[in-house]
């Protein structure tokens, strides 16, 4: 609710954040089915039926329209490992993203791997590296926190290659 001295929603700015969504979704559709070599300035604006002129709009080129979708998708995950607060909480997490769109899964993990290969987003990987420490730092003691952080890991793989996903491996830790 707004308060009475808050100024009005801004029609345009909302527009403009509907618009930049729409276009990391299709983003993220287009890595899910054929890989960041696919992410063009017409395949995502075919994708996410607008004008081509309208990826360079919202985005400087579509390298930075890649690391946007890296972020969006990293900020997401961030946020959720920072509520989890019990190892039921992690699992019921893990179970979500191994029964979400298996194309959004592969898109979000190609993104990983763009990452890694790349010393210029090394940092969105060290973002995940230390959310996960830290829900296993929470969670379990200190020696088994790298079991923890490898369990969580293989289990995002495992979605990704959909493979069975036993969250019950959490509690065995």
């Amino acid at each position: 609710m707004r308060t009475p001295d808050a100024p009005p929603p801004d029609g345009r700015r909302l527009k403009g954040e509907r618009r930049r969504r729409t276009l990391l979704d299709a983003t993220l559709r287009l890595v899910g089915r054929e890989g960041t070599a696919a992410v063009t300035q017409r395949g995502v604006a075919a994708e996410a039926g607008v004008p081509p002129s309208a990826v360079l709009y919202y985005f400087a080129s579509v390298d930075g329209l890649l690391v946007a979708a890296l972020t969006a998708v990293n900020d997401r995950y961030v946020e959720w490992l920072r509520a989890v607060g019990s190892l039921d909480d992690l699992a019921a997490l893990l179970r979500g993203c191994a029964e979400q769109d298996r194309l959004l899964t592969v898109a979000e993990y190609e993104l990983l791997l763009l990452a890694a290969r790349r010393d210029d987003l090394r940092d969105e990987l060290h973002r995940w590296d230390r959310a996960l420490d830290d829900v296993a730092a929470r969670l379990v003691p200190a020696d088994r926190r790298p079991l923890l952080v490898a369990a969580v890991n293989g289990l995002c793989l495992a979605a990704v290659l959909g493979s069975p996903c036993d969250t019950g491996v959490l509690h065995r830790i």
